[in-house]
């Protein structure tokens, strides 16, 4: 069985039902900074990754992970396509700890430092890839999205609107990153062989 198609399919279940049938589960969900040591509400690194705020911010993750996350597993092997999506639903919400862990206001969700951790793994692997996105008429190479991915993130970070968690982004990002050169340092040679020929 995929993992990946059982994240996908969890994904969607979990956050349609938190959104329109539970919104209690939403707010169980949620990852507090502040809460997290306090009330060891270590959990929340995890569920908080399986809900979104609202039908667009779900529905961009999930075209994001359609895209990439299939191809990465079949490359990588359904164990380590696991270690690397959990390892960075949780790692880059470290950033996010950091910087709000003394206001208990701050809340967030969203699987948006998992799905980049996906992309940027994805390139390494696969930087001819392409994807679709309604209504351009046209294919939008991965490294192009990864870019505009990044910066979107980082603009909508310095807003600070909603819960949506921006700033596990770019640390998501990164661990994609370092997840390939801890695990197999060749895709990079490979990656750099197709890049100059």
């Amino acid at each position: 069985m995929s993992i990946a198609l059982l994240i996908f399919g969890a994904t969607i279940v979990a956050s349609l039902v938190a959104l329109y049938a539970s919104p209690g589960l939403l707010e169980r969900c949620l990852f507090r900074p502040y809460w997290l040591v306090r009330k060891r509400q270590y959990e929340t690194l995890v569920t908080s990754g399986f809900v979104h705020a609202d039908i667009p911010h779900l529905a961009f993750n999930m075209i994001t992970f359609w895209f990439f996350a299939f191809p990465l597993e079949r490359r990588i092997g359904s164990a380590a396509f696991a270690v690397l999506y959990f390892a960075s639903l949780v790692l880059s919400d470290v950033g996010t700890w950091i910087k709000h862990r003394d206001d208990p206001r701050y809340a967030s969700l969203g699987a948006s430092g998992a799905i980049s951790a996906v992309l940027f793994a994805n390139i390494v692997y696969f930087p001819a890839q392409s994807l679709f996105i309604f209504p351009l008429p046209v294919p939008i190479p991965a490294p192009l999205f990864a870019v505009g991915y990044v910066a979107y993130t980082w603009y909508s970070s310095r807003q600070a609107q909603g819960r949506i968690n921006h700033d596990a982004h770019l640390g998501g990002a990164l661990f994609g990153l370092l997840f390939v050169l801890l695990t197999d340092p060749g895709a990079y040679g490979a990656l750099a062989r197709r890049v100059a020929g």
